[in-house]
């Protein structure tokens, strides 16, 4: 179980580390996600599960509080009534209905997972990640901006883009009518 010392150490800095990474991280959750193995996951910007994978809050019953992040991050998932149900009962909560309230991304047949997970990965790493890198960046500081200071990030962030190799290989590309590389 984490300790107040193990939170310091370990777990706070590896969200942190997720959270701020300019790359997209994918969770590739293939059985039960519980207590800060499922904040950690929670924590990623991709979160794919097995179907027949569960997400459980348990820490309410065994006298713990939620960590690693999740009492700010499930909240800004689903909604904050969802969120306090989710901590309070500790229900374990299936790949689908994790879906559905906006939890993960996506649940994923059992026998094509990992498929999918390598599918995806590789996804990611062929598209312009400099792009992907302020994509990140935006929707993660727009939790704390209003709409026009998120407007001014998004220009800001906008200029960056065009100046970058990533756009000028990707304009080339569209004009040659082929794919970037």
């Amino acid at each position: 179980l984490p300790s107040e010392g193990s939170l310091a150490k370990y777990y706070n800095p590896l969200v942190e580390l997720i959270r701020t990474s300019p790359k997209p991280v994918i969770a590739a959750v293939n059985g039960v996600a519980a207590g800060a193995g499922a904040n950690i996951a929670l924590a990623c910007d991709l979160v794919v599960a097995k179907e027949s994978a569960k997400f459980i809050q348990a820490f309410s019953k065994i006298g713990f509080i939620p960590v690693a992040g999740v009492t700010w991050i499930l909240p800004r998932l689903v909604v904050y009534a969802r969120a306090m149900a989710l901590m309070l009962l500790g229900e374990p909560v299936s790949a689908a209905d994790a879906v559905d309230m906006g939890m993960i991304w996506k649940a994923v047949p059992d026998q094509t997972f990992d498929t999918y997970i390598s599918e995806l990965a590789h996804q990611l790493a062929q598209q312009p990640t400099y792009a992907l890198s302020l994509i990140k960046q935006s929707l993660q500081q727009s939790a704390e901006h209003s709409f026009h200071q998120q407007l001014d990030l998004e220009k800001n962030l906008q200029f960056l883009a065009q100046n970058s190799h990533d756009y000028k290989v990707g304009v080339q590309a569209f004009i040659e009518k082929r794919s970037p590389h």
